[in-house]
């Protein structure tokens, strides 16, 4: 992997400009991420990145011009395999939460949920107001930095954005669509209600 004082170098050596800020916390997320990802996926537990920062990624890689940065880590598990998880996660140094409904692991001296790594699950809800439950698990791989991830394909990650439906849920979808990772294929496989609501995101941009 790439180092934060390597990309830094490199990108003097180019002449390129950097948000030392934004790509400083680039790398902390994705190392925090890759101390658990890499892990489970050496155990052969099924796992993948999720929510805000795999919006991140798929865009950063599509068109960097529209990506924005997540303050979080959601992972997408199956729930039979929690104890596995953060078995696996305590070895590497997180601490695991149980705060407000939600399942966290905490890094570091942190005790903040909002920097933490969320832990969602196949086949369920986190609120009863989404359309529907989160999708199975079947990701794909993608890079950042010299890292590889798992990460939820794009329609997945599109139909549980729409699900949600929040305003940072849409603000990702306005990204996703500005990085044309909106195809007529993926858009083609949503239901009538998510088809109505990516029509009104993108009238009132």
């Amino acid at each position: 992997m790439e180092t934060f004082a390597e990309f830094l170098g490199n990108a003097a050596a180019k002449r390129e400009f950097v948000n030392v800020l934004f790509e400083e916390r680039v790398f902390e997320l994705i190392g925090t991420l890759q101390k658990l990802s890499q892990p489970l996926e050496q155990a052969g537990v099924a796992h993948e990145l999720v929510g805000g920062l795999a919006v991140f990624l798929h865009v950063e890689n599509a068109d960097s011009t529209h990506s924005s940065l997540t303050r979080d880590i959601d992972v997408l598990i199956r729930r039979d395999d929690l104890p596995l998880v953060v078995a696996i996660a305590e070895q590497q140094g997180f601490r695991f939460q149980h705060s407000a409904g939600l399942d966290m692991l905490l890094y570091g001296e942190s005790n903040s949920a909002r920097n933490a790594v969320h832990l969602l699950f196949s086949g369920e809800k986190v609120k009863s107001t989404q359309l529907e439950a989160h999708p199975g698990i079947r990701p794909v791989r993608s890079s950042l930095h010299g890292q590889d991830f798992l990460v939820i394909p794009v329609a997945d990650l599109l139909r549980m954005k729409l699900s949600s439906y929040r305003d940072k849920d849409r603000v990702h979808v306005r990204g996703m669509d500005a990085a044309g990772l909106i195809t007529s294929a993926v858009e083609g496989d949503l239901n009538e209600e998510f088809r109505l609501r990516l029509r009104h995101i993108r009238e009132t941009e």
